[in-house]
């Protein structure tokens, strides 16, 4: 019988997400928010808060889809589905709209279904009261390294004005700096003709950088895709005195024996698989040898739970993982919290000097200090979205 006393007495003294029938009106999932924010001609930022019982919301990122109507008719629909479903229905969500993606040559249907699942990672985490990394086994890494990415914001896109551009980001704190200096190579392979002037001028910007970053300093080269398979190895052979910290992307993911072709002949890490979909995807793109470093997008691969499973089978070929995503605050907060548990994670994706308000999409700001992402205290991924800027600047849809 004392044992019996005791054992409600302890039940009596559990937090309420702890009580089943208290908690089970948390635990619904409700209404959905979307955002559309300005940014730049890259696109807009499309933020996600998805809503559960006893006030409860959750965040995700749907931005740089195939099209932003299509990605907010999207997910509106996939939020149809989970009205009225537990938050912890992540696997039978991911199967629901599974058919949806995979028959989307685009992607708005996978950046949309991976927003909101990201939503409810967030949502889970702050029902229970544990940060959102807890759940995915708890972390390992207590701070998040960031690369500069300052592609999206350079301008001029000259030697001169690249090296300004990773001089700001040097004096901001951070120690590795990434740009994409072939950008005026044509992406159609047909319309590319004699691409010589414009790789000597993108070689010309990464010598720039490395003279304004130093020797010590990481430097990573994202081609995004714009060479075959003989110009890429000899641009790999051309980049080599840089020192570079990964070449990105060099060709297109197909056909794969040519990124596999100049991941055999670079003398420096390559890294990609930005634009590829899903574990069985990666499992192809990974044992073919394409890449040193995988670098899924939480938006794009298909998830938060999508991006561990990726993680593992990298882990498995003993690869190292870095998360594609110049996104916004929440699209780096999601991802970080899966990287945060990875064994094999290396450095995530940090989009700098895009616009000066950053950091005010989030109530209480974004935690960047010396080039790291720190975690807050808060359960979930510990991040609120600031209304009150968003009302100003943000369409609500």
């Amino acid at each position: 019988m004392a044992g019996a006393v005791a054992g409600a007495t302890a039940l009596a003294t559990l937090p309420l997400s702890a009580h089943p029938s208290r908690a089970s009106a948390r635990r619904v999932v409700g209404d959905v928010e979307v955002f559309r924010l300005p940014v730049n001609h890259r696109g807009d930022w499309l933020l996600v808060r998805l809503s559960a019982g006893g006030g409860l919301t959750g965040l995700g990122d749907a931005s740089h889809g195939s099209n932003d109507a299509l990605t907010i008719r999207y997910l509106k629909q996939f939020a149809a589905l989970l009205r009225g479903r537990s938050i912890f229905d992540i696997e039978w969500f991911r199967k629901a709209v599974a058919t949806k993606i995979a028959g989307e040559r685009g992607a708005s249907a996978i950046v949309a279904a991976s927003a909101l699942e990201q939503c409810l990672w967030d949502l889970a985490g702050r029902a229970l009261g544990v940060p959102t990394h807890d759940l995915f086994g708890g972390r390992v890494h207590d701070t998040i390294p960031l690369y500069a990415n300052i592609n999206r914001s350079t301008d001029p896109r000259t030697p001169d004005g690249f090296a300004r551009k990773a001089s700001l980001a040097i004096d901001a704190g951070f120690d590795a700096v990434k740009l994409a200096p072939f950008d005026a190579i044509p992406a159609n392979p047909a319309r590319r003709g004699d691409v010589r002037e414009l790789t000597e001028q993108g070689i010309a910007c990464a010598t720039a950088v490395r003279q304004a970053i130093g020797p010590n300093r990481h430097l990573l080269i994202d081609a995004h895709s714009r060479f075959n398979r003989v110009q890429g190895i000899e641009l790999a052979a051309r980049l080599q005195p840089q020192d570079l910290y990964w070449l990105e992307e060099v060709t297109p993911a197909a056909p794969i024996d040519d990124l596999v072709a100049i991941n055999r002949a670079a003398t420096m890490p390559t890294a990609g698989g930005e634009a590829v979909r899903g574990i069985k995807a990666f499992y192809d793109y990974i044992r073919a040898g394409a890449v040193d470093i995988v670098m899924p997008d939480v938006k794009i691969c298909g998830g938060m739970l999508e991006l561990k499973k990726v993680a593992g089978i990298a882990e498995a070929a003993g690869l190292d993982v870095s998360p594609h995503g110049p996104a916004s605050p929440i699209g780096n907060s999601a991802a970080a919290h899966v990287a945060a548990t990875l064994p094999n994670f290396t450095i995530l994706e940090y989009a700098f000097g895009e616009v000066p308000w950053r950091s005010d999409v989030l109530a209480g700001g974004e935690h960047v200090e010396a080039g790291r992402l720190k975690f807050t205290s808060e359960p979930g991924l510990g991040i609120r979205l600031n209304d009150r800027f968003l009302g100003a600047r943000a369409e609500r849809l």
